[in-house]
């Protein structure tokens, strides 16, 4: 049976995780849920990114009642008999839009905010969308206009009003790739409450854009019950998402959560049909790329069966790394390693 979580005031919570806050559903292991994810950049289009529902979370969840985060995130969702010490396996099976738009906003977090010196939202729209809801291949920048309801975005879910006189259109038609994700996804963290917008060994903001249909993600579990979450989905991301954000666009996720002892996970592992991935965060992407290389040398060492000294070999030879994000505050990197290496 296929359970849904549908995103209200009551099973949404803004800008933070937090260990302790109260379950909204309770699963058994191997069960598949539908998550309503809901973008926190609803509000930079309002008459294309809101509907009744998204706009009784904006009602329903005070400004004084968000952050330190800019995230809504949907959950978390108690997984039966899940323990610390646990992996909780996630396979993503499939993904809808709720809308036909998103938006990418160039904000003051943005790598290159201070040459700029503006924040700025460019709204995209996806290309001939199945006709059975599903996600097309393709989307289309249509208009773009700098962002003036505040001097600096520095409070969550600002609604901009509707302006045809200030949305500017792309300058030519172009088209990108849909790659459909969820940018904030894991398990409630060690500690009690912290910010949405860092990653960590927990997940969180991962901005992963691989973290989409087909993949498996492995986390840790740090509490009873895992406390898993869902949020900050995107329809398309480049590696880095320099600007500060990918295409925010609300979508439906449909996905299996289980507990597994075939995996051990200390960091989000990622699994894809054709690599595995691991994650590393840090202050400085020299940081952050060390902990991802590491991880992959363990996983080589653990899963491969190879000596320390063959993965070392192996990973400079085979392994490709890369980096996540740079405007999460903690940076993201990534190592690809082939499964051909691991199984």
């Amino acid at each position: 049976m296929n359970m849904r979580l549908t995103a209200t005031p009551e099973t949404c919570y803004w800008g933070y995780l937090d260990s302790n806050l109260p379950t909204v559903m309770h699963v058994d292991s191997g069960t598949e849920i539908t998550i309503e994810a809901v973008t926190h950049h609803s509000g930079d289009a309002p008459d294309l990114l809101m509907d009744d529902g998204v706009r009784a979370i904006w009602d329903g969840i005070a400004v004084a009642e968000r952050g330190p985060g800019p995230h809504i995130l949907t959950g978390p969702i108690h997984v039966t008999n899940a323990e610390p010490g646990d992996t909780l396996r996630v396979e993503i099976l499939s993904m809808k839009p709720r809308f036909a738009h998103g938006s990418n906003f160039a904000g003051n977090w943005g790598l290159f905010y201070k040459e700029f010196d503006k924040e700025r939202v460019t709204i995209y729209e996806l290309l001939d969308p199945p006709a059975d809801g599903s996600f097309p291949s393709k989307a289309r920048p249509v208009f773009g206009f700098d962002f003036k309801r505040l001097e600096t975005t520095n409070v969550p879910g600002i609604v901009t009003p509707p302006d045809p006189g200030s949305r500017q259109p792309f300058s030519r038609a172009v088209e990108v790739a849909v790659r459909p994700h969820l940018g904030i996804m894991g398990v409630a963290p060690d500690g009690g409450r912290m910010s949405s917008t860092p990653p960590g060994v927990f997940g969180g903001n991962v901005d992963n854009w691989r973290f989409g249909p087909g993949a498996v993600v492995h986390y840790p579990v740090f509490n009873p019950g895992a406390g898993f979450y869902v949020g900050d989905p995107h329809f398309a991301q480049g590696d880095g998402e320099i600007c500060g954000t990918a295409i925010e666009a609300s979508l439906d996720v449909t996905l299996r959560l289980s507990l597994v002892n075939d995996v051990s996970a200390s960091s989000p592992l990622l699994l894809t049909e054709s690599q595995w991935y691991t994650h590393g965060f840090g202050d400085q992407l020299d940081e952050a790329m060390k902990m991802a290389a590491d991880l992959a040398l363990r996983l080589l060492v653990d899963r491969g069966g190879f000596t320390l000294d063959e993965a070392y070999s192996l990973a400079s030879v085979a392994v490709d790394l890369g980096v996540t994000q740079v405007v999460d505050g903690i940076v993201g990197c990534h190592a690809a390693i082939p499964r051909s290496l691991v199984g």
